[in-house]
Formats: structure tokens, C-alpha cells, sequence
């Protein structure tokens, strides 16, 4: 597998016109060992669900593939890279590695990353409390020397902090930054990095994403606009890097296709609003905000379990585990948005996805 060259000029168009990014998840036997070949059909079933991309080595893959004990980094980013080579898709597709950590580690992610082939990295920001802003915006330099860096602002609730409206227009003035994931699940925050970009000599080489699961059809929608030394800017969030959409991924993709074509109407329906609270409401249920979101990678492998995609809920952290009452409001979202999973897609194409 050749070395990453980065973003391809028609990869980068599909960048901004906006995708669909799955974060992707880990599959493991019932002995918490790697599960390669449903790790391999998780990746055929992006792809074949129309996704513009995949993220590996994120919070979904789980953070302790990391651990010396599993030693599991590369492995999973290798097993995706080859199905994606292997694919040979006639569309723009888009290799994430999940990047964290003190700038060396990251420094090593990103060469692990960029030679497997990934034209991106997600930079995680997460337990990195003690640096300052300038010491973190130091470290993006590095990486995006190495790889094209996509930025991550991550909720504090799960690791992450709060960055200012200057850091974020610094962050986008960094070369080879060419995208910005909101994920602080906070309005004012992620008003803020719209802004910083928007402030930026650069705004038009960033590329927005959300990772707002709690309001993902809002973003989606939502046209940003700011006066900029005196001149009106508009910007808006093109796609999504999405837990979420590492499942019912087929219909994440109809309905970023449809919000498309809603966007160049005249005016939006009140009903994407409801279908907003359907979509916020549903991930609740993956990701369980009732128990400070515990829960939220077995749920997405609850899901994908129910369909075959995985054989199990099964986490690296044995701790890791459905919360109490979390399969039951699964069982509650596929009874009352029957709309919104892609059970028939999966039960078509599983074997040959597994074969």
C-alpha cells in the first residue's frame, strides 16, 4: 500500500460538498479478540451504504486499541485500508485515522496513518487539559505536516475542553487543516468555530462537519452567517463525522441527499424539524445521555448485533456495557421510527458482505 499523498483535488470538492462519514466501530469475538472478518464486512457495508468515508482508531473504534496489550492501531486502520483499496469504488471515498494523544504519539499516528494510505486524520484534542491553547495549536502544525488534519472539538462531558473563539480562527488559519468536526453537543461552541472559521483568511479551504448528534439535522440545514470586516460571510456545516451514522447507514445517506435538495429550496419545511427530534431522539437511545452517555458504544453494537454485523456487544473495557433499560428504548425507536433503519439494505447484502 502506497504512502498517503493526502487529498485528491475530486476528493477534496467531495469533502465540501459534504459526506457521509461513519466513525467505525470494532468487532471483536466473544473472547475480546479482533473479529476480522466482521471488522472487514463493517467496512464493505459503509461503502456499499453509499458513505463518502470511513474514521477508524476514533472513540468508536475504542481509544484502547491503543493499549500495548491489544496493539490493535494499526491493525484495524490497516483492515479498512485494504477493503477500500480493494473495493476500487468509482466515487470519492475518504480514509479518517483517529489521531490522539501528547504530540509525539500523535506524531506517530499520523506516519502509522499516512503510509497505510488515510488522506486524513481526525485530531482528537481530548485529555490533553494541561497544555495551553498555543501548546495544542503547536501540535496541529506538526501533524498537518504530515497528514491532512480534520479538527475535533469534543464535548467536555467525555474528555474533552473548552476552546475560545481565537484559538479556533488560529486552528483555521493552520496549513493542511482542511476540515473542523463540532462535537461539543453545546450551541454557543459550535457557534463559535463557525464564526472562527468565517474569521479566517482560510474559510473557504475548511470544510464543516458536525458531530453534533444531538442535533445533527439542524446543523445540516442551517445556513451560517456573519459580518466579517464589513462584508457579509455565510458558511455552512456540508456533512457529518458520526458515531451515529455507524449505523442505519444507508438511510444517514438518503437523508444527507435529501437535506441537499432541500437546502436549495426557497424556504425549509417545518417537518424537518420533527424529523430532526426522530433523528436526536433515536440517538439517544445509542448513545445513552440518560447514564452520561456509558452506554453509547455497546449501543451502536446493539444495533449493528440485531442486523449481523456484529456477533456481539462485546468491548476491549469488559466494563463497557449495555446500560440498564438501553436495549429496551432500542427496542422503543425501531418500533416508533420504523423509517429510519436499514434492516432490509443489511438483510439483502450481508452474506456476500461476510464472505
Amino acid at each position: 500500500m502506497s504512502h498517503s499523498k493526502g487529498l485528491s483535488n475530486v476528493q477534496m470538492r467531495a469533502l465540501h460538498d459534504g459526506l457521509v462519514i461513519p466513525a467505525h466501530p470494532l468487532a471483536l469475538d466473544e473472547n475480546r479478540h479482533l473479529d476480522e472478518g466482521h471488522q472487514r464486512a463493517l467496512t464493505r457495508y459503509y461503502m456499499a451504504s453509499g458513505a463518502g468515508g470511513v474514521a477508524v482508531g476514533v472513540h468508536s473504534t475504542q481509544f484502547e486499541i491503543r493499549d500495548p496489550k491489544f496493539g490493535l492501531y494499526e491493525k484495524v486502520l490497516q483492515l479498512a485500508a485494504e477493503e477500500v483499496d480493494r473495493e476500487k469504488l468509482k466515487r470519492p471515498f475518504i480514509r479518517v485515522a483517529g489521531i490522539c494523544g501528547p504530540t509525539e504519539q500523535a506524531l506517530q499516528e499520523a506516519e502509522i496513518s499516512a503510509g497505510l494510505g488515510y488522506e486524513a486524520g481526525l485530531l482528537s484534542m481530548g485529555g490533553l487539559q494541561d497544555l495551553s491553547e498555543a501548546a495544542i495549536l503547536k501540535r496541529t502544525e506538526k501533524v498537518a505536516e504530515v497528514i491532512p488534519v480534520i479538527g475535533f472539538y469534543l464535548q467536555p462531558s467525555v474528555g474533552g475542553k473548552v476552546f475560545s473563539f481565537d484559538f479556533w480562527r488560529a486552528f483555521a488559519n493552520i496549513p493542511g487543516v482542511v476540515a473542523i468536526k463540532m462535537a461539543p453537543f453545546n450551541r454557543y461552541q459550535t457557534i463559535d468555530v463557525v464564526r472562527a472559521v468565517c474569521y479566517s483568511e482560510r474559510r473557504d479551504e475548511i470544510a464543516l462537519y458536525t458531530g453534533n448528534d444531538d442535533n445533527i439535522i439542524n446543523d445540516l440545514l442551517t445556513v451560517y452567517r456573519f459580518q466579517v470586516q464589513g462584508k457579509l460571510v455565510e458558511k455552512r456545516i456540508v456533512g457529518g463525522l458520526l458515531g451515529h451514522w455507524a449505523v442505519w447507514t444507508n438511510k444517514a445517506v438518503e437523508l444527507l441527499e435529501d437535506i441537499k435538495r432541500a437546502r436549495i429550496q426557497e424556504s425549509i419545511s417545518p417537518e424537518w424539524l420533527t424529523r430532526n427530534i426522530e433523528v436526536t431522539d433515536t440517538n439517544a437511545a445509542f448513545f445513552d445521555p440518560a447514564h452520561s452517555f456509558a452506554g453509547c458504544i455497546p449501543g451502536i453494537h446493539e444495533v449493528l448485533r440485531r442486523q449481523g454485523l456484529l456477533r456481539g456487544t462485546w468491548c476491549l473495557n469488559p466494563h463497557e456495557a449495555l446500560s440498564e433499560g438501553q436495549s429496551e428504548e432500542i427496542d422503543r425507536i425501531y418500533c416508533d421510527y420504523p423509517h429510519l433503519n436499514d434492516d432490509a439494505f443489511v438483510k439483502e447484502h450481508l452474506s456476500s458482505w461476510l464472505s
